[in-house]
């Protein structure tokens, strides 16, 4: 059998690094995507991605399409929270840009190669604050009126959206996880009033390690189906083991999905080729 083929964006810390590490024990060969390098998962190997920049999107996506026929699985993590307002490098706002254009635009161009894949696999992580979210396509990038954490629910609603839209479009194995409430760095940006909230917050939290478990089960669990959706089985769904869970209803609006996708497509650039289970 071949060696199966990963790419798991933000992989230097937290939630990423733990579910590229098990990849990784698990004989799959690894492509860690962050800005940051960490060595720190045996057999994996590093490459610089940087989802507020689409240039360095475009870099690696070439550099990879150069050196590989197939992807068997690409895992969308990598995420920024509650963000004071700032902007990409071209010119997105900082969350709705990272979280969603940048893995918008990360998916497209490596199309092919999923498409080539093992029935390869796409998780897009989301959160279970993708139910706060609204999507307000007047105001998309929080121009003329800005809340922090309006911002990063939007973009978690966005990764819903995308997620359904994209296993309604191809033939790829397109899932959803969310971690729950868990221990990492996300969060951490904020005013003193919020992060002492946090910090008793993080009393109830599980580790980043068991944050990992539902992008692992949708990544590898052989009776995962197509735009299901995966997080804890406990009280809010905050921890505990895996389970099937249902996302919200905004999140499976199919109009502003294909109205999502449009601006997608249109903001970065990337358009995805139409593709059916025939091709």
């Amino acid at each position: 059998m071949a060696e199966k083929l990963a790419i798991v964006t933000g992989a230097s810390g937290g939630i990423g690094f733990h579910t590229a590490r098990e990849l990784a024990a698990r004989n799959w060969r690894v492509i860690t995507a962050a800005r940051h390098r960490n060595d720190d998962i045996p057999g994996a190997e590093w490459w610089e991605l940087d989802l507020a920049d689409l240039a360095s999107v475009r870099r690696f996506a070439s550099r990879f399409l150069d050196g590989y026929g197939r992807l068997d699985l690409l895992i969308n993590n990598a995420g920024v929270m509650a963000l004071p307002r700032a902007v990409t490098v071209d010119g997105f706002e900082r969350q709705f840009g990272v979280n969603h254009l940048g893995h918008f635009a990360l998916t497209g161009l490596l199309l092919p190669a999923l498409l080539a894949g093992d029935r390869a696999r796409v998780v897009t992580v989301t959160s279970g604050l993708h139910r706060r979210g609204r999507m307000n396509f007047d105001d998309l990038m929080g121009e003329r009126r800005y809340s922090k954490l309006g911002a990063y629910t939007q973009s978690k609603l966005a990764n819903v959206l995308f997620a359904l839209e994209l296993g309604r479009r191809t033939p790829l194995t397109s899932v959803l996880a969310h971690p729950g409430f868990a221990h990492t760095d996300l969060a951490r940006t904020g005013n003193p009033l919020r992060s002492a909230f946090l910090a008793l917050a993080r009393l109830s939290a599980q580790s980043a390690e068991a944050g990992a478990l539902p992008s692992l089960h949708a990544a590898t669990n052989p009776e995962v189906k197509a735009m299901e959706a995966y997080g804890p089985d406990g009280p809010g769904e905050r921890r505990g083991n895996p389970t099937r869970i249902e996302v919200s209803a905004r999140g499976r609006d199919e109009g502003d999905a294909r109205r999502l996708w449009a601006i997608s497509e249109e903001l970065t650039g990337v358009r995805y080729r139409t593709v059916t289970v025939a091709d």
